[in-house]
């Protein structure tokens, strides 16, 4: 799902077709023709119904100055407010939220990472998409041997199969495969009850993993902050969550020691700043969940240094992919997000809408 808004090279609001702008003067920012690029996304059921939200909701956009992003989130909340302010109808807003971020950043000739101050120009970066349970052992190796070919810096591979044997077994092979000290993570997609999480995450002490992933079910804040009390591997989770009220309850539980927000998921990059501020002042490790084009920039923001997960799943969507050198991935240096819509995503794309006339 997408989202665009545009800046026209007329003067607004007559000569502006979408008359986003409600200024009668010309601004700079009209002298040329300005485009915010943004996207949500579900891997399974939901997509249409966050599309079918953003289409109900975006008008109260017109008339806008699109600069003011926190208070137009706040307006497109209340316009959905009787569905709630987590899952879909934030999920809808995101893709709004990250479309006026990409165009604020264009309008200042800025990257994403700039306009809001980095820390760095490059972050750690790992891949999750070669190590799913359903691969052969044989076939995880190979993809992570790939893997390090391009430059990744770490690996992480799925747990959580119904014989703990075979789990061990491809642990203990892949860290044969990596050495002793390459990156290594675990996600256990929520696969474990509580006793066996605490069994398991002792078990896997030995691997020496950098984190051991969403051990327990993602709303469980009370088993996941005793596992990270007793375990000496590092806990991460957050990704299911879609608000940062549900992150705050890992917060105030002390229930990880990595959040893995998902900006798209939580609300868009407002939301992320959000969670992220409160994130640093507890102390807690930063690794965004999917999404690289947008974590990438978000990423170099943090204080601490973070991971980024990569995944090319996108990569057809967008004329412009994710460099990685080193063990890192480079921020790109392009106004905005870095990304321009293939000819591939116009192809495959289903339903649109435009909006433009004021209530």
């Amino acid at each position: 799902m997408g989202w665009s808004t545009r800046r026209p090279r007329s003067s607004p609001p007559r000569g502006c077709p979408l008359r986003i702008c409600s200024s009668p003067w010309p601004c700079w920012p009209c002298d040329r023709r300005h485009d915010g690029i943004g996207f949500a996304y579900s891997k399974r059921a939901g997509g249409p119904a966050q599309f079918a939200h953003a289409r109900e909701i975006a008008d109260d956009l017109i008339g806008e100055d699109p600069s003011d992003i926190d208070r137009l989130r706040v307006k497109l909340l209340w316009a959905g407010a009787p569905v709630g302010r987590s899952g879909v109808a934030v999920q809808a807003i995101a893709a709004i939220d990250v479309a006026l971020w990409d165009l604020k950043s264009k309008r200042a000739g800025l990257p994403l990472a700039k306009l809001i101050g980095a820390h760095r120009d490059s972050i750690r970066c790992y891949n999750t998409s070669g190590g799913f349970l359903n691969a052969p052992l044989g076939a995880v190796l190979e993809n992570a041997t790939r893997s390090l070919e391009t430059g990744i810096g770490g690996i992480k591979i799925k747990v959580g199969h119904p014989d703990p044997h075979v789990d061990l077994e491809r642990l203990t092979a892949m860290r044969e495969h990596l050495g002793d000290d390459f990156p290594l993570m675990v996600d256990a997609n929520q696969q474990w009850d509580r006793p066996t999480a605490m069994r398991m995450c002792r078990t896997l002490e030995q691997f020496d993993l950098v984190w051991i992933e969403e051990p327990l079910d993602a709303c469980d804040y009370e088993g996941h902050a005793e596992l990270t009390r007793q375990i000496l591997t590092p806990i991460a989770t957050g990704e299911m969550l879609t608000s940062v009220a549900e992150h705050i309850g890992l917060i105030e539980n002390r229930a990880c020691d990595f959040i893995q927000p998902d900006a798209p998921r939580i609300g868009g990059i407002s939301e992320f700043l959000r969670l992220s501020a409160l994130a640093y002042t507890a102390g807690l490790m930063l690794a965004p969940h999917f999404s690289m084009e947008i974590h990438s920039h978000l990423a170099t923001t943090y204080p601490l240094e973070p991971w980024v997960e990569h995944f090319d799943w996108l990569d057809p969507l967008f004329n412009e992919h994710m460099e990685i050198r080193d063990g890192r991935m480079i921020v790109s240096d392009r106004p905005g997000l870095g990304v321009t819509p293939s000819d591939q995503l116009r192809a495959w794309t289903i339903d649109a809408f435009e909006t433009g006339a004021r209530r």
